[in-house]
């Protein structure tokens, strides 16, 4: 019996302070959902039919899913120069992949707002150039948010998807080329699909993140492409409606919870065979 328990108890801890951290919080942002500013249904109501909230929730599924297929994308081919490039790129790779942590998520925002905005460093080198007359618009809309946001996911997807990489047997690929398979054959009909997994873990990984993103989407889109986050931030503080604002963060759980039980639903019968 103790040994039966022995995981449980050594989860205890973690349990607790994930209840304490995630459990407790997210069931008061609940109570105030249906409390304030009296009980009732009406905030989901609200929340339902405002046109405004609804356009923002389309706008941050929509920005989401471009930041994760492009993210996962590149990630793929910078994780597959990681583990199978030779040496030096190996180490010019890892370099790429670790230096983005040692910058703030504040730093690289203003970063891009410096480089990509009407009067920065890109526009004033195409005008120089004799390409542009007048400036290319890359920030306050949702190209620059995208940008931004594929800038800081990237490194985040590698991890998964490298280690799936590294438990790909070499044997598997060896004798897929000497049946004659060419190397691109090889590529997309075992390698990737050995990396299944890996490749849903980014998914994961980026699309979670992505829906909760406020500092790069409140800099670059400059409130003309408002998220959720941000939509939630400004209905607390700017325009206090706290149950409005819990009702949406409520609303926002539900659906990334549903997208991503689909999505494993979806993905796991494919990596089982």
């Amino acid at each position: 019996m103790a040994r039966r328990f022995r995981p449980m108890i050594l989860l205890a801890p973690l349990l607790a302070f994930l209840s304490l951290a995630y459990v407790l919080p997210f069931a008061g942002v609940v109570g105030w959902s249906v409390t304030l500013p009296e009980p009732g249904l009406q905030n989901y109501k609200a929340a339902l039919a405002d046109p405004l909230v609804l356009s923002v929730f389309w706008r941050t599924l929509r920005i989401c899913v471009i930041v994760t297929l492009i993210s996962v994308a590149m990630a793929y081919f910078l994780a597959l120069l990681w583990v199978r490039g030779s040496p030096l790129v190996r180490m010019l790779t890892e370099l790429c992949i670790l230096i983005p942590f040692w910058i703030s998520v504040l730093t690289r925002a203003f970063g891009w707002l410096a480089l990509l905005s009407n009067r920065g460093i890109l526009n004033k080198w195409l005008e120089a150039a004799g390409l542009l007359d007048d400036p290319l618009r890359l920030v306050r809309n949702e190209f620059g948010v995208t940008v931004g946001m594929i800038h800081f996911m990237v490194p985040f997807a590698v991890f998964p998807l490298a280690s799936a990489m590294r438990m790909v047997d070499e044997r598997v690929l060896m004798a897929a080329r000497g049946m004659g398979a060419g190397r691109a054959r090889v590529f997309l009909q075992v390698f990737v699909p050995m990396t299944a997994a890996g490749i849903l873990g980014a998914i994961l990984l980026v699309f979670v993140f992505a829906i909760g993103f406020f500092i790069t989407p409140a800099i670059l889109g400059g409130g003309r492409s408002v998220m959720v986050a941000e939509l939630i931030y400004l209905r607390i503080f700017q325009s206090p409606d706290w149950g409005l604002a819990a009702a949406i963060s409520v609303i926002l759980m539900l659906a990334v919870s549903a997208l991503l039980s689909l999505l494993l639903k979806q993905i796991r019968p494919g990596a089982e065979k």
